[in-house]
């Protein structure tokens, strides 16, 4: 039995007016998704357990059948695993983010104008990232490079890990005053970040965008605290050899801590002009190499919800069916083995909104050796819930796809 997860990042969402009051689930022609539906389980699962902040951390967690409320330790320490940063016990991480921030002279005054400074290249990145570390890194702060505009931080500073800070992409247009590290955070890490405005603003790397009509990257942004992950085996918890398919570091350190293959695809870049058949192609390519199970995640979708763009929203769940799911499900079609598939998303990420919703996601289950006739047509958040089925334990999704 071959198992293929399609995890389309942030892909539900809410009926909008700017889409004829449908959802981008609704309105992208998705003939695989569909046809697939209509002889598959459908429901809804719970990917965010209470207390939890609905990221794609830890509802992308709980898709792979991990217990957030047992294994997660923050965002950031994922993310460093896959830059390959050995972490310390005492050490504690954050997601260094390179954002715009408006003008103003008072750091306080500014405002998050873009929180990826228009997806900022990872060679231009690296060199902005490397220039911070070099003129604002000791012993207690080292900063690494990772991929666009997702970075890392790691504090040695004896496991006394800050309150919760912001993610920049839920602040996307505010002022940043009431959003700003308080308490521990606003003593060590606050002066950081003021001081890569002064260091940054001018580099020749933002003046050069600045002239090409760019967003220039002119701060860190730090959130996503965490301290080391200690995730058990997916291999030992399931019994299955699997592979990641991912663009991100969050899904790359995953997949290392988990003990997975984690497959780099070139021209992946997390947005919607990612390599979508590049990613087909390395899922086949895992499959005939014989891995059993193989999870493949797009990020475009949640990127498009975040940046509130409409037509790449509904553009992207529509290449993610034309140019990665159905070649993938017809190569396992003429593999001769039984297959079976779940499609997804980790979390919402309405449009309208511009953030992540910890709203139960659809989901569907096909099994290719037991075909059911569903009354489904449209696989969507709406026919998703209108069956009845509901997972409120979301990291018992696994289990159920795997029938462990």
């Amino acid at each position: 039995m071959k198992y293929l997860v399609m995890l389309c990042d942030g892909m539900a969402d809410e009926p909008n007016a700017k889409l004829q009051n449908k959802t981008p689930m609704q309105l992208a022609s998705k003939p695989c998704m569909d046809s697939l539906a209509k002889c598959a389980e459908i429901g809804t699962a719970k990917t965010v357990a209470d207390g939890m902040s609905p990221g794609s951390d830890v509802a992308n967690l709980a898709v792979l059948g991990y217990d957030s409320k047992k294994y997660y330790s923050g965002r950031s320490p994922l993310e460093a695993a896959s830059i390959g940063i050995d972490l310390k016990d005492t050490d504690v991480t954050f997601r260094c983010n390179l954002v715009t921030l408006s003008d103003e002279e008072n750091y306080e005054d500014k405002t998050i104008l873009d929180y990826c400074a228009d997806d900022i290249s990872t060679e231009e990145a690296r060199v902005l990232v490397e220039y911070v570390q070099q003129q604002m890194g000791t012993e207690e702060f080292t900063f690494y490079s990772g991929v666009s505009y997702r970075h890392c931080l790691v504090w040695a500073q004896g496991n006394s890990t800050p309150g919760k800070l912001t993610p920049p992409h839920d602040i996307t247009g505010k002022p940043i005053k009431e959003y700003l590290p308080t308490d521990v955070a606003k003593e060590k890490l606050l002066p950081l970040m003021k001081r890569s405005y002064e260091i940054l603003k001018d580099h020749p790397v933002n003046l050069d965008r600045i002239k090409r009509g760019k967003r220039p990257a002119n701060s860190i942004w730090l959130w996503g605290e965490g301290t080391k992950p200690l995730l058990d085996s997916f291999e030992t918890l399931y019994g299955l050899r699997g592979s990641m398919i991912s663009a991100v570091d969050l899904l790359k350190g995953i997949a290392i801590c988990a003990e997975m293959a984690s497959v780099d695809v070139e021209g992946a870049t997390g947005y919607i002009d990612t390599n979508f058949s590049g990613k087909a192609q390395a899922a086949i390519d895992e499959f005939s190499r014989g891995q059993e199970l193989v999870y493949i995640h797009v990020e475009a979708p949640d990127e498009c919800g975040h940046r509130a763009e409409y037509d790449n929203k509904v553009r992207s769940i529509e290449l993610i069916d034309e140019l990665v799911l159905t070649p993938v499900v017809e190569y396992l079609r003429s593999s001769g083995e039984d297959f079976a598939v779940l499609v997804c998303p980790d979390h919402p990420t309405p449009l309208v909104t511009r953030t992540h919703s910890r709203t139960p996601i659809p989901y569907l289950i096909y099994r290719s050796n037991r075909e059911e006739e569903s009354g489904i047509s449209c696989f969507c958040e709406e026919t998703a819930e209108s069956t009845g089925v509901y997972i409120p334990e979301g990291y018992t999704l696994m289990s159920r796809f795997i029938g462990k």
